[in-house]
């Protein structure tokens, strides 16, 4: 099977994120999934840092991954 990615859009190219998905969870749950990972870390963090997100996503089995911004297509 293949892996499962999502794409963490933000504001500046450079916060872009990209986090493989778990197996067990399905393409449909992830986004409300990571929602909710996402605003509790908010919650939790005043002034929180992308590192305070991964590592709140990892300990859901979201993994980072490494990619390079291509040119724009649109």
């Amino acid at each position: 099977m293949a892996e499962k990615l999502m794409i963490l859009p933000g504001r500046r190219s450079e916060t872009i994120r990209l986090v493989s998905i778990p197996e067990d969870v399905e393409s449909h749950e992830a986004f409300r999934h990571v929602t909710g990972v996402i605003s509790n870390v908010e919650e939790r963090i005043p002034g929180y840092t992308w590192d305070d997100l991964e590592d709140a996503l990892e300990e859901h089995g979201y993994r980072s991954v490494d990619f390079i911004l291509g040119p724009a297509v649109d």
